[in-house]
């Protein structure tokens, strides 16, 4: 197995691209520590990896809270003393609206919880991987870093570019610790978070795009799976990427190529 004896963390680990790769990575041999706000979603994910033989740790934390994060990678050090493999993942679509009417506090929990939430993941990992070395990938988006035209989606893009950027610059920064850092792009993915998307008079946001037949090239417009988004992940845990930093890869079946 890839990744035996090696310990990965997944933020947004409960539903969705952190679940599924959480599981992906213990079939690969990897103890994942899981992270999400939701208790019940990480207690299930934590037991489909323990049917597998591998341990997992699950802790309900919000990835934006300073102390919380603290706490967690303290939990981390004295039960694993190492780490391996990060998927800072955990995000919010948060509200889409026109700019004129989105509010100052829905600009700043959707920047919380996106921007803040993967510095303060990267930043409490990194001492505990600088003596190993090891690979740390962003969940990013195709919005902000290839397509903007999702109406209202500002905020959303704003951290979306951020998390890309910060990807980059940390890929330079951490590459003298044999860390690499990548970011992946997905584009449409069989989630759940668009139901938790609050979208506000977006139609007066928009702008008329024309898309050929069907949205999504590769597939005639279906989705693609986080389980397809798991294995791009893997590939970034596993030593194949081992000559691979700084990279953004979209995932998408060519779907940000149409706008």
């Amino acid at each position: 197995m890839e990744l035996e004896n090696q310990v990965a963390l997944v933020t947004g680990a409960g539903s969705g691209i952190g679940a599924a790769t959480a599981l992906r990575l213990a079939e690969e041999g990897a103890d994942v520590v899981l992270v999400s706000r939701t208790a019940g979603e990480i207690d299930k994910v934590a037991a489909s990896i323990e049917r597998l033989g591998r341990t997992a740790l699950a802790v309900a934390a919000d990835v934006a809270d300073d102390r919380a994060m603290t706490n967690l990678f303290r939990r981390i050090g004295r039960r694993f003393g190492r780490l391996d493999f990060v998927l800072a993942n955990a995000g919010i679509n948060g509200v889409w609206a026109p700019i004129e009417e989105l509010k100052p506090a829905e600009w700043d929990e959707t920047i919380r919880i996106n921007l803040r939430g993967t510095y303060l993941t990267v930043h409490h990992a990194v001492p505990l991987m600088k003596p190993r070395g090891g690979s740390i990938a962003i969940t990013s988006s195709i919005n902000g870093t290839r397509t903007f035209t999702s109406a209202g989606a500002s905020a959303y893009s704003t951290t979306k570019a951020g998390q890309l950027a910060l990807g980059q610059m940390l890929a330079l920064e951490l590459a003298r610790h044999k860390i690499r850092v990548n970011v992946i792009c997905p584009g449409a993915i069989g989630t759940e978070i668009g139901d938790n998307t609050k979208r506000r008079a977006t139609a007066r946001a928009k702008v008329p795009a024309k898309y050929p037949k069907g949205t999504v090239p590769l597939t005639d417009g279906a989705a693609g799976t986080a389980r397809e988004v798991a294995e791009l992940a893997l590939f970034l845990a596993s030593n194949r990427s081992r000559h691979l930093s700084g990279t953004p890869i979209w995932i998408d079946g060519a779907q940000s190529l149409l706008v």
